[in-house]
């Protein structure tokens, strides 16, 4: 017909009239909706080499003519300024901070399928190896979880990286990796490599005695001053799994050693507050429990997931983590395990508003604590005691709202901590004083709170901080009364040292 054209919408998809100038039909043009990018502007392969080269100019500039929109659309998705788009886009500016990255792709809808781009040079088998390995879909080697370790153990020692810009963006979900490590087949861990170091019984000893004495400054000093050793550790055992020469029985020891000091890692980085970093750790911790063939380590990464979830994730990812890695200790004697299980799972219903659930996981958990250590409990769970499990019930009634609850079952745990354990001491006391102030006793609170300020010199723990923050907080609300601000004021002199 005369009134058609081969032009189609950049909106909508449907035919332009031949007399129209826009790159939008007269309906789109009219519309005040917010702009879109639609997916056909992705599927361009010098957009793909684009994406692959990180050149984040060429990427908008030919995402946003294909699209149609102007650079103030383009401001509108992704909150940066015209300005610097139009500076970007003439190579005059560069896009170099991971937030700025994932605010930058997020807002242009950067598709699911074309983030594995991000990790390596376009079409190279590198980058096919590297997306195999993060696919929690595909068969669960040993090959592949030595790869994944290596990205995230490269992430850790690297900081700003392409691995962690696509777990930002929304990689596998965390379900996938879960019910994998319950169904995987287990692989071979031998290896024969020309000119490899001999891995022997008396070498694994020696390096998973440093993953306990690791484990043990972790309670005392905090994260902040573990977290790159730990990483360092962590590359040389990657390294004698691709390059040393172990039978299977050794190999398997290997991986369970790689496993603890792989979540014990993921751990300190999370308690640093890198947490792209720190998840990206745990699931190839979890890849290498499964190769070592102990259930408990899979459990073990799997608990420190659940705290992923209910903390800077999915509540309900907790829930799962837990409860599946109890299905996978089953048969074993491991009551202290199974009670910490319970805990993980508790915090993840409370958060969820789940208190029948919540209260029901941490009855049995006492019960279970109460009846000691059993014969299969890992040495790695050493501090699992009544106090760390009313400890997480307090935790847990004040994410329920239940503040003058959560300050008893605080009040019953303190005496529980060793003197030694100063950073979770003072994790667990700084949520005391925040119950006892949301309860309205002010004077209990403040009094716990110079506790909790005394203890922390020295202590690295973004976690840490960010209790101490919310106990401040909470002492703001009574700023009118003299022992709020006398707390308030040592707080900001503390958090100000701290800051620094």
């Amino acid at each position: 017909m005369p009134g058609e054209s081969g032009r189609t919408c950049a909106r909508c998809g449907l035919r332009i009239s031949r007399y129209n100038p826009d790159t939008r039909c007269s309906t789109c043009a009219r519309t005040d909706a917010t702009p879109m990018i639609p997916d056909r502007a992705w599927r361009d392969e010098e957009v793909h080499r684009a994406l692959a080269a990180w050149d984040f100019a060429t990427v908008v500039r030919l995402v946003r003519r294909r699209s149609g929109l102007s650079q103030k659309a383009v401001r509108e998705l992704t909150g940066l300024t015209q300005g610097f788009i139009s500076d970007l886009e003439r190579g005059l500016k560069q896009v170099n901070g991971r937030e700025t990255i994932i605010d930058l792709l997020t807002g242009l809808g950067l598709p699911s399928d074309l983030r594995p781009l991000l990790l390596v040079p376009f079409a190279q088998a590198e980058s096919q190896r590297l997306v195999d390995a993060i696919d929690p879909a595909l068969p669960w080697t040993a090959a592949r979880m030595v790869t994944s370790l290596e990205a995230a153990v490269g992430g850790a020692m690297n900081g700003l990286n392409r691995r962690s810009v696509i777990a930002a963006l929304g990689g596998a979900g965390l379900t996938q990796y879960i019910l994998q490590a319950a169904v995987a087949p287990p692989e071979a861990v031998a290896a024969t490599a020309r000119n490899g170091i001999s891995v022997s019984d008396q070498l694994l000893t020696s390096l998973q005695s440093t993953t306990d004495a690791l484990r043990q400054a972790d309670a005392s000093h905090g994260s902040g001053n573990l977290a790159r050793a730990a990483a360092a550790h962590l590359k040389v055992l990657l390294r004698l799994l691709k390059e040393g020469t172990y039978k299977e029985a050794t190999g398997r020891r290997l991986a369970a050693v790689t496993a603890d000091t792989a979540i014990q890692t993921g751990w300190y980085h999370f308690d640093s507050g890198a947490h792209t970093v720190a998840y990206n750790l745990l699931l190839g911790a979890l890849r290498a429990a499964h190769a070592s063939g102990d259930s408990r380590l899979r459990a073990g990464a799997l608990s420190f997931l659940a705290i992923f979830g209910y903390s800077v994730g999915d509540p309900r990812d907790a829930v799962t983590a837990a409860r599946t890695a109890r299905q996978l200790i089953a048969d074993q004697d491991a009551p202290a395990l199974h009670a910490m299980l319970l805990t993980r799972q508790a915090r993840g219903h409370a958060r969820l508003r789940e208190g029948r659930q919540a209260l029901a996981a941490l009855e049995e958990a006492q019960a279970l604590c109460a009846r000691g250590r059993g014969q299969d409990d890992p040495h790695w769970l050493y501090w699992i005691n009544p106090g760390e499990i009313m400890g997480q019930t307090g935790s847990c009634l004040l994410d329920l709202g239940h503040p003058d609850q959560a300050a008893e079952a605080f009040a019953d745990a303190r005496n529980a901590f060793s003197t030694d354990e100063i950073r979770t001491r003072a994790q667990f006391l700084s949520r005391a004083a925040t119950a006892q102030m949301r309860a309205g006793d002010i004077d209990a609170g403040s009094v716990i709170g110079h506790e909790v300020l005394a203890l922390v010199a020295g202590v690295r723990s973004a976690r840490l901080d960010d209790n101490l923050a919310t106990m401040l907080t909470e002492a703001r609300r009574y700023s009118s009364a003299a022992p709020a601000r006398e707390l308030l004021e040592r707080g900001q002199t503390v958090m100000e040292e701290r800051a620094a």
